[in-house]
């Protein structure tokens, strides 16, 4: 299991013992806003990727708000195995950033994928119930049709609308000047 450190002895340890800080987040999440200096190792591919650590300097895992990291602390502590000392930050990013500790921001990066899907689902379903009351009642079919979506992305881990997303032009890289 992993000890649970404040952000302040987090930054102690980066500052102090050279600690090296993991962010488990997406990649979309990590591009958008980020501890300088944070190594990217999103949960989603835990397993498929190395974590190169050298003994004797302590690895901080951290996610947005803590959950992320909370509930996979066993799996996050068996990737860096006995020999170094493992620790969550108590209350992610978020108290990263309450704590006054340095984040750096690209706001030119897209909104977080799960943050359109949920915009995107949302509108939808308000327009269907909207257009239902207002307009015909077929289109309370819209609401219908995106509630569906969304218990088979749950059911399933394949999100349609996501993937509709992720090839919109905005959440294409931006080129290189």
């Amino acid at each position: 299991m992993l000890k649970t450190i404040t952000p302040a002895e987090a930054a102690r340890l980066l500052r102090e013992e050279g600690a090296i800080l993991v962010d488990i987040r997406e990649p979309d999440e990590h591009a958008r806003e980020h501890v300088p200096g944070a190594r990217n190792l999103p949960l989603s591919r835990l397993e498929e990727v190395e974590l190169a650590v050298q003994q004797g300097r302590p690895v901080l895992f951290h996610c947005r708000s803590g959950a992320r990291t909370r509930d996979n602390a066993a799996r996050l502590a068996a990737k860096v195995g006995p020999a170094c000392e493992a620790y969550a930050v108590e209350g992610g990013l978020d108290a990263w950033k309450k704590a006054g500790l340095p984040v750096a921001e690209d706001r030119r990066q897209p909104l977080e994928l799960m943050r359109q899907v949920q915009i995107a689902a949302g509108s939808l379903v308000l327009l269907g119930v909207v257009l239902g009351a207002l307009v015909a009642p077929w289109f309370y079919g819209l609401s219908a049709f995106v509630g569906a979506g969304l218990v088979f992305a749950g059911l399933t881990g394949t999100c349609g609308m996501a993937r509709l997303l992720r090839l919109m032009p905005w959440n294409r890289p931006l080129a290189m000047a």
